[in-house]
């Protein structure tokens, strides 16, 4: 765990610019060391990619689909600063297809999802911390040694001794060009070019389309990953939920396609995957512009320490959930 002391001679003033796991992470290890921080939230609530969208009588998990632990700090770290009713294991039958097509069983470890949904993780995370959402920061201006946050409306955010940016790369990129910052804009180059998007499709079915797995990596051109959703624990589902994830490939040749012909396209393979050619009886589309980080070298956080900027995300620490959180208190301890 991050080495907490008492010792800190100068209280400041701290941005976090995201409420995924890692902002809120930077911002609960900052605020144990005694700094005032302060959460901006583009959207209506803390999450990121730990999103689940509203669906007619449940929500879906339609971003990140489950979390492990390989790091006992990161579980002791949600249990002690969220809630350890908001998450536990999924035991779910997890298969991949092989090149041949065969199935086989995913590798046997705990796989954990928030309850009643993944949202539930970061809403417990947030739950002391100062989130402003629906506040989208544009651009940083240089106050002395401060930093003024000025957001997309023009107005005066606050100013802040340090700012700590956990928005995706190409949208971290965005507001350190506008605020000038051009050699630490420059690093987010390569990470931008790796960051893949990704379509995802909620749909809900009367009757299970397969008994096979309740979560699946196929060997497919146009589907990544399927699962059941209510079949992780807290969903009181009347019939199954299923999340459908375009591959990368699909979804970059089809990224402005509509929400209904993703839709056609993806139950179309489903449909082959399952031998189920039931229709779903509802049925939602979203497209994540930035979704996972492809494989390559990950430094872990980025920091200009004279200028009091840094930057944590899953991105530079491997693309996993628990990637985030390592990121972030790295950061943190790198800026102490």
């Amino acid at each position: 765990m991050l080495q907490v002391t008492s010792d800190t001679t100068t209280i400041r003033t701290i941005a976090v610019i995201g409420s995924g796991v890692a902002g809120l992470t930077a911002a609960i290890y900052l605020g144990t060391l005694g700094h005032h921080v302060r959460v901006f939230e583009k959207s209506r609530g803390p999450g990121g990619r730990m999103s689940s969208k509203r669906v007619s009588g449940s929500s879906a998990d339609i971003g990140a689909q489950y979390f492990t632990a390989r790091d006992p700090d990161f579980l002791a770290f949600l249990e002690l600063h969220g809630k350890s009713e908001a998450f536990g294991v999924w035991p779910a039958r997890f298969g991949f297809q092989d090149t041949d097509n065969s199935w086989q069983p995913f590798p046997d470890e705990n796989r954990y999802v928030g309850i009643p949904r993944m949202t539930a993780i970061t809403r417990a995370l947030s739950a002391d911390l100062d989130v402003q959402a629906e506040v989208r920061i544009a651009r940083l201006i240089p106050q002395g040694v401060q930093w003024q946050l000025e957001c997309t409306d023009g107005h005066n955010q606050g100013v802040f001794d340090r700012v700590i940016i956990t928005a995706p790369p190409a949208q971290a990129r965005d507001i350190l060009e506008a605020s000038g910052l051009d050699g630490l804009a420059a690093k987010l180059a390569k990470p931008v070019e790796q960051i893949l998007p990704c379509w995802a499709v909620a749909a809900h079915f009367a009757q299970p389309p397969t008994d096979r797995f309740d979560a699946m990596r196929p060997n497919a051109k146009r589907l990544y990953w399927v699962a059941n959703n209510s079949s992780k624990p807290g969903r009181d589902d009347s019939g199954q939920w299923w999340v459908l994830h375009a591959t990368p490939e699909w979804t970059t040749a089809n990224v402005d396609a509509t929400p209904d012909e993703v839709c056609t396209e993806l139950l179309a393979e489903f449909a082959v995957l399952t031998g189920h050619n039931a229709e779903p009886t509802e049925m939602v589309a979203h497209r994540w512009l930035y979704a996972r980080s492809a494989d390559g070298d990950k430094p872990g956080y980025l920091l200009d320490q004279d200028k009091g900027i840094g930057l944590a995300g899953d991105w530079l620490a491997g693309g996993r959930v628990e990637g985030a959180w390592d990121s972030a208190r790295k950061l943190v301890a790198a800026m102490e």
